[in-house]
């Protein structure tokens, strides 16, 4: 296909298949833990918005779990049948950890799931919001375990290499390996933040469309809040994860600034635009602030971080690639931060929901969030390139021994599938957001008004207290 290899063909295939599941685990962490809060919010405030909010995403977090547990058991099996001789090098480390998320994290979400999406009239109030805040935690356990997993391929340690595969020695250090806490706080907070601007997007719309309601008003509000807090927070988790990588892997950032060589006396320019070339090793048409790359990247003006130069030619990422995938996913940051701080003015000038021009910005800036997130995941792992295993394994040693037509058959099965199962998923989910919040006529938790409990009975609770003998004469 296309001259393509089949190295490139199985790494096309795997970024493919991730840049799909990514979009929905991103939004069941942070829809589950807002479910946890709204419902939180109708226990202690007995507003019916509340209420009718949880109900709404309730609906669209369902059908997005659903799809990430589908796109996710696909790129698992890819390991075994794309990437087997990583499986067989690495699988000792990658393997259990893998296992524990389904042990703790899955098992988890899947005991209390049922009970949170249909238990609100059947359950207490008190085993409900358990159930949500129990699935809310099921994510994030599952995103721990999997970004320990990716992490370690980054910063491998707590290992040893015997007969050619790798054997944990320190499970603490191969979970607690120098990159895993900025990934996952880095991950965690794009999830809360990609989410939010999903719902600030969506309440926009409605308000925008005449739909200016009491649940609309609210949910718009509270993810205006939300990008608020976690926007700046995100920027300085994103500047510390930026420090790590480069006392770990400094060809990575030396790709991501298109930054070739120092020259004698000079600090590190930032590079606005440019466009990296790999064969003449320069940045063409390079637009440069200078000293600020020194101080963004090393903070100190004179800070110097190594050049693309000083790795050879074998062990480059590719700097076109990671240098725009960063760039967008730093500009997009910026532009979410613009639209934090804007809806804090708007608010101050109470006019929040009267601002067509600020409402039709956070509709625009719904999808960014997600945008982001695949940017930033480009930036990891084309910039990790040619390792898999940072260091240890490189990419072409991995993959399975498959020819270029086997690989560009099943891609383009992949392609149409994924469009019909998950456009067709992804189309219901934007018509339930399009149907906005309801008014939920279920009332809450506790007795129907006919008195009848909504707590689960005995078996035999719904027999009468005393039994007619004539039934048994």
């Amino acid at each position: 296909m296309l001259g393509l290899t089949a190295l490139e063909l199985a790494r096309i295939q795997f970024g493919f298949t991730i840049s799909f599941h990514i979009i929905f685990p991103a939004i069941t962490i942070g829809l589950a833990s807002y479910l946890a809060v709204l419902e939180g919010l109708w226990l202690w405030k007995k507003d019916a918005v509340y209420r009718d909010l949880y109900h709404f995403w309730s609906q669209i977090f369902a059908v997005n779990f659903a799809m990430g547990v589908v796109s996710g058991l696909v790129m698992a099996y890819q390991f075994g049948t794309n990437w087997s001789y990583f499986s067989a090098f690495a699988g000792s480390i990658t393997g259990p950890l893998l296992t524990y998320e389904v042990l703790t994290a899955f098992f988890l979400e899947a005991g209390f799931l049922g009970v949170m999406l249909f238990g609100w009239n059947k359950v207490g109030p008190g085993l409900h919001f358990l159930a949500t805040i129990m699935v809310a935690i099921g994510t994030l356990i599952s995103t721990t375990w999997i970004l320990a997993s990716n992490s370690w391929m980054q910063t491998p340690q707590g290992f040893e290499i015997i007969d050619g595969r790798v054997i944990p020695v320190d499970w603490l250090k191969v979970i607690f390996n120098p990159s895993f806490p900025y990934r996952l706080a880095h991950m965690t907070v794009a999830a809360y933040l990609a989410t939010a601007l999903f719902v600030a997007a969506s309440g926009a719309w409605h308000v925008l469309n005449g739909r200016a309601t009491a649940a609309t008003r609210t949910m718009l509000s509270m993810a205006l809040w939300m990008v608020l807090i976690v926007s700046p927070l995100q920027i300085a988790i994103g500047d510390a994860h930026g420090l790590n990588t480069l006392e770990h892997q400094p060809a990575k950032i030396a790709a991501m600034e298109g930054h070739w060589e120092n020259k004698p006396g000079e600090s590190v320019p930032l590079i606005l635009f440019g466009w990296p070339d790999m064969q003449a090793e320069t940045t063409r048409y390079a637009i440069e602030i200078p000293y600020l790359g020194s101080l963004i990247l090393t903070h100190d003006l004179n800070g110097r971080i190594p050049g693309l130069k000083e790795f050879a030619p074998e062990d480059r990422p590719n700097s076109t690639i990671v240098f725009w995938s960063f760039r967008i996913m730093v500009g997009l940051g910026m532009l979410m931060l613009l639209l934090g701080v804007s809806g804090l003015w708007i608010r101050w000038r109470k006019r929040l929901f009267d601002a067509p021009w600020f409402l039709r910005f956070a509709v625009l800036m719904g999808p960014t969030g997600l945008i982001a997130i695949l940017a930033g995941w480009f930036t990891t792992e084309i910039g990790r390139q040619p390792w898999i295993v940072y260091g240890i394994m490189r990419t072409k040693d991995a993959v399975s021994n498959h020819s270029a037509l086997t690989l560009s058959t099943t891609l383009v099965v992949f392609i149409v599938m994924y469009a019909a199962v998950f456009g067709t998923g992804i189309s219901y989910m934007l018509k339930l957001v399009a149907k906005g919040p309801q008014p939920h006529d279920g009332g809450g938790h506790g007795p129907d008004e006919d008195g009848q409990s909504k707590r689960p009975a005995r078996p035999l609770s719904a027999a009468p207290d005393t039994i007619d003998p004539s039934i048994v004469s």
